[in-house]
């Protein structure tokens, strides 16, 4: 009864989530091309494609966030995720003062485990500012779970929007990235903070 009944509801997710019509943005960043995907009810995914070697930092010129592609139109939660990126490559101190989009991914509703500690990050981890995997598992109100903060990190679907940059290890080490696929990202975006944080 309890596995037919949770069949039902992830069929009735999946359901609600194919009914949603999903446009895509790409926008040209420091980092490469990132794509911004959502509806109508918020942004579903953010993916940075790794085309590129990361932008050269000059601490006199301001990075760009331009968009590349666009459908002609797009949702007013769409547009205000890039105008957020946008800021956070150019004029970074500004995104606190900026409004979050809605987000639309299964990850990031309910109180799931992934859910919680996406959710402290974006709250409680601010701009320039670093947690390790074991803070954020004690502010998730569980101690032991280190690895399982790692595999939130791993499925948040909204890189940049939630900082899953700013985890580090216990040791300081930046720790892996996109699956230890984008470190070099990481690292870039803790000095970008870092430097642009400052003054």
């Amino acid at each position: 009864m309890v596995a037919k009944d949770f069949i039902q509801g992830s069929e009735m997710k999946k359901q609600r989530e194919s009914q949603c019509t999903q446009k895509t943005i790409s926008l040209l960043s420091p980092l490469g091309t990132i794509q911004v995907s959502g509806c109508e009810n918020g942004v579903h995914t953010i993916q940075i494609l790794m085309d590129v070697a990361p932008a050269e930092r000059s601490s006199e010129a301001p990075l760009s966030c331009v968009v590349n592609d666009s459908p002609a139109e797009t949702s007013p939660e769409l547009q205000r995720c890039v105008e957020w990126l946008q800021a956070y490559f150019s004029e970074p101190r500004t995104t606190g003062s900026l409004p979050l989009p809605a987000f639309h991914h299964p990850a990031l509703q309910g109180d799931a485990f992934t859910s919680r500690v996406l959710q402290i990050l974006l709250r409680d981890v601010k701009f320039g500012e670093t947690v390790s995997y074991k803070r954020l598992a004690e502010m998730a109100g569980n101690p032991r779970a280190v690895r399982a903060v790692g595999g939130a990190m791993r499925r948040n679907p909204v890189p940049l929007l939630i900082p899953c940059h700013r985890v580090i290890s216990s040791s300081g080490q930046s720790g892996p990235y996109m699956s230890g696929k984008g470190d070099h990202l990481k690292q870039w975006l803790l000095t970008h903070e870092r430097q642009r944080g400052e003054g």
